[in-house]
């Protein structure tokens, strides 16, 4: 078996030392990076399988990688020998090792779930195998006292990196952590609007003669980093229009005294997580409680004419699709950074702000929808 491994290794040697990129047609190097990505696969199962009888102390020696991403190898050939279907799919280079480390995590809380995991990796992009992955893990352990292991999972660490710049990386449980973020991305979105609004200004001055020196509009994150200093020194102004936090939970559980979660109940923070029932319990005592009646298909539909969302029709949003309630994520990508809600039916077209014409998409996606209907004529009213 070793003689099969090392005429591989020679082969693609050999294909090394003739691989001449700038010679290739477009066509021919797509090809050949499908094909050494192929190879990658391949090797990754063996990988997995020879991880099973070795420490991660030597599989991080001989992989030249870190300890975490060997203990995630490890892991995953300890998975493959109860999932079948998980084994087949690395060994005939179907997934990619990152795919595969994913989905054996899911399947070591959740036996059976590998099979639908397998599916969506066939058209779905990484980070939404990877979300679904964690929906299905940490859905399974909410059964198994999953709030005090996040309790004793949060930390704070801080470092002096190299230029001199203070690092410092916090973990939160998920109902202290989220409204955080909500509203450091809410003083974030305050202050690029206010420098964009600065250059705009400067702009005009400009072309009137006056001092022709903007102010520089930066990345998005730098604005972040300056929202969560406000936000730590208490200076912070930014207010979020969403709700900073929802949290969604079965009226069963709520029935039973909040102690338990059963099977087809949820008590969750949509696109976060679950959160233990207690904590729920808790953080209902202060704050707005809305029922949500659904009949397994589509929420009740609430409707406006105006171009805002009523409330009722924000929070179910936010919520996501039911009956998952996976929170909010872009329609046409999956990504979960940021998402704008969009007109299906554009409002200039009198497309109504109702809960079935609204779909979530990131700023590119968003953007490149609203040329399509600006290209389709659809930004305008409809001839009477």
């Amino acid at each position: 078996m070793p003689r099969y491994a090392e005429l591989g290794i020679e082969m693609l040697e050999k294909a090394n030392a003739d691989l001449e990129p700038g010679l290739m047609t477009q066509k021919e190097v797509e090809r050949t990076f499908e094909l050494y990505s192929r190879a990658e696969r391949l090797a990754a199962y063996g990988k997995t399988m020879l991880a099973r009888r070795m420490d991660e102390a030597k599989v991080a020696q001989l992989g030249g990688t870190s300890i975490g991403k060997a203990k995630a190898v490890v892991a995953t050939g300890n998975a493959m020998e109860s999932s079948p279907e998980l084994s087949q799919a690395l060994q005939h280079g179907e997934i990619s090792l990152d795919q595969a480390v994913e989905i054996a995590s899911a399947e070591q809380s959740s036996p059976g779930a590998a099979k639908d995991l397998l599916k969506m990796a066939e058209t779905s992009p990484f980070h939404v195998l990877r979300d679904e992955a964690r929906r299905v893990k940490l859905e399974a352990e909410q059964h198994r006292d999953l709030g005090a292991r996040q309790r004793a999972a949060r930390f704070a660490r801080s470092h002096t990196d190299p230029l001199g710049m203070v690092d410092i990386h916090l973990r939160f449980q998920p109902h202290i952590g989220t409204p955080i973020v909500a509203g450091a991305e809410a003083e974030a979105q305050r202050l690029s609007r206010a420098a964009k609004a600065a250059a705009k200004g400067a702009e005009r001055e400009a072309r009137k003669g006056g001092p022709r020196a903007a102010p520089q509009v930066e990345p998005f994150e730098r604005y972040l980093a300056d929202a969560y200093a406000k936000l730590l020194s208490g200076s912070g102004k930014g207010r979020t229009t969403r709700p900073e936090m929802v949290i969604l939970v079965s009226h069963e559980v709520t029935k039973r005294g909040w102690n338990n979660v059963r099977e087809g109940e949820v008590c969750k923070i949509p696109g976060v997580g679950p959160v233990a029932p207690e904590v729920a319990r808790e953080i209902a005592q202060d704050a707005f409680l809305t029922g949500l009646f659904y009949d397994g298909k589509d929420l009740r539909h609430i409707k406006r004419w105006s171009r805002s969302k009523p409330a009722e029709v924000a929070i179910a949003l936010e919520l996501g699709d039911p009956p998952d309630f996976d929170g909010v994520k872009c329609a046409d990508c999956g990504n979960r950074f940021r998402p704008e809600f969009d007109h299906v039916e554009p409002h200039a077209a009198l497309g109504p702000s109702s809960y079935g014409n609204f779909d979530p998409r990131c700023r590119p996606c968003h953007l490149a929808k609203t040329e399509r209907d600006r290209r389709a004529g659809k930004l305008k009213p409809p001839e009477p």
